[in-house]
């Protein structure tokens, strides 16, 4: 078992969505480790601003602008940083949007564009990444962003929620087949509960229904008042990705409680339901 530093130190990192967000947290975190640090974002402002700031530490940081919903940008990405920087020891797929609506109600082009981003830029960045990594037989780590969402349900962020569950069982089969090949890369699930970030902020909802705002500031709020800090769960993360955990939670306990909560509704085999929480988010009596 390593620690953080250990493991990553002195190696490359690719991290997309690093512009803002659980991305960005985890981008200077792997720039104070040591790591050449490949800063990706869909928007070459916020991906300029995180990489100054690790060079601004005494990091080493390069922006890049890439859009995951577009796989031949991920190749393009894959070849690159390879070409420039060597190998690749750290794969962070952490690119999302989160989509507020009723199903009924998003517009076809949001409904894509959350699938794209969430599900296509996981399974496609792997894609263009893996074979250089399994090429170079070095070990490695790829770590994809789930969520709590994964093991829950939750009216009106229904987009946002399938995505997960989505990344959650594509990173668990990705395990196997690392297992399979016999590869030295390490696979692990990424779970955040709670953590203060820019995701549910107004501007982020466009192309969203008017409907969706009230939502949007209730969860908004919520995380600004109870959520953790981003750099401690950035920290959290990245020590339990260099140990090879699977499972990797910022709030261990959300994690279990979302867990124990599908496991008892797989057994009893009822209808969907909603916690006490939720309903009182969604103002359910």
């Amino acid at each position: 078992m390593k620690t953080d530093t250990e493991a990553f130190a002195g190696g490359v990192a690719v991290i997309t969505g690093a512009g803002a967000g659980i991305g960005s947290g985890l981008a200077r975190r792997a720039g104070e480790l040591g790591m050449t640090v490949v800063v990706t974002d869909i928007s070459s402002e916020r991906a300029e601003a995180v990489a100054a700031e690790i060079k601004a530490k005494g990091g080493r940081a390069e922006a890049m602008v890439v859009d995951v919903s577009k796989p031949a940008e991920l190749d393009r990405l894959a070849a690159e940083v390879v070409d420039r920087f060597g190998d690749v020891r750290l794969l962070v797929n952490n690119a999302g949007i989160e989509t507020i609506g009723y199903t009924w109600e998003i517009p076809a082009d949001r409904w894509e564009a959350t699938l794209n981003i969430n599900i296509h830029g996981v399974v496609h960045g792997v894609r263009a990444f893996a074979p250089y990594m399994l090429e170079a037989g070095k070990e490695a780590w790829i770590a994809n962003l789930a969520s709590v969402g994964a093991f829950s349900v939750m009216p009106t962020q229904t987009a946002y929620i399938m995505t997960k569950h989505a990344v959650q069982s594509f990173t668990e089969c990705l395990y196997l087949e690392m297992q399979l090949k016999q590869a030295p890369i390490h696979v692990s699930s990424i779970m955040p509960g709670m953590l203060k970030t820019s995701i549910f902020e107004a501007a982020a909802g466009k192309g969203e229904p008017e409907a969706a705002s009230a939502h949007r500031k209730a969860m908004f709020d919520l995380m600004a008042n109870y959520g953790m800090d981003l750099a401690e769960g950035c920290q959290r993360i990245l020590e339990q990705v260099a140990e090879g955990k699977f499972w990797v939670s910022t709030q261990p306990e959300m994690t279990q409680a979302a867990v124990d909560g599908r496991i008892q509704f797989f057994r009893d085999q009822s209808p969907p339901f909603l916690a006490g929480e939720a309903k009182q988010l969604l103002g359910i009596d």
